[in-house]
């Protein structure tokens, strides 16, 4: 049941993010399905080539397509307005998706008795692989190589379960809950991570 709602939240996170950023980019509707798609299943498809997972499990969450597609109509049929007023939330949405997914990897990675370095990079990967997909076919700098702290909050995400810290559904969502909101505070406080330490010299 976890597995099924974490999956459920970040493909609907993702898949919505991938529309905000394609209608402000002025995509067409084959744009808007396609970077929808792209943003929501992307980081999964990156996890599956780096662990080993046969490329065709991909196909087999029809039902996650089906919601995926759902979602980016409900949202394309919206009026205009409104989803230029939401593009104030993408960050809101794609923190949902990094953390739901930076989960789900790292316990998909644990279920196959993999190694931490993999659980991490799994955490990683899948949480932030749609996003940098989105990004880079959107034409922009992708987030998770951006100086504010992204790629950071899925790897701590990997930790906490691959070291077994985590542990039942409700410490499952409480560490959903803390990694969106820590996403959050590092957008709105600006936080980052250190760049060239000859930076500052050098000006």
């Amino acid at each position: 049941m976890t597995w099924d709602i974490l999956n459920i939240i970040g493909t609907i996170a993702f898949a919505i993010s991938g529309v905000l950023i394609a209608v402000e980019e002025d995509y067409d509707i084959f744009g808007i399905y396609f970077l929808g798609f792209t943003t929501a299943f992307g980081g999964g498809l990156i996890r599956n080539l780096l662990i080993g997972i046969p490329i065709e499990n991909f196909w087999l969450q029809d039902y996650l397509f089906e919601i995926a597609f759902l979602a980016i109509t409900i949202v394309y049929i919206l009026p205009k307005k409104w989803i230029y007023n939401w593009n104030n939330c993408v960050v809101f949405f794609d923190a949902i998706g990094l953390a739901s997914f930076a989960i789900q990897g790292a316990n998909y990675a644990v279920s196959i008795d993999a190694p931490l370095i993999a659980v991490i990079l799994a955490a990683s990967m899948t949480g932030a692989g749609g996003g940098m997909i989105r990004d880079v076919f959107a034409g922009r700098k992708p987030m998770i190589f951006r100086s504010g702290i992204y790629a950071l909050w899925a790897v701590l995400a990997g930790l906490a379960i691959g070291l077994d810290v985590i542990r039942g559904p409700y410490a499952t969502f409480s560490l959903l809950i803390v990694i969106v909101i820590l996403r959050i505070l590092s957008v709105y406080f600006n936080w980052n991570l250190p760049r060239n330490i000859n930076e500052a010299g050098n000006k």
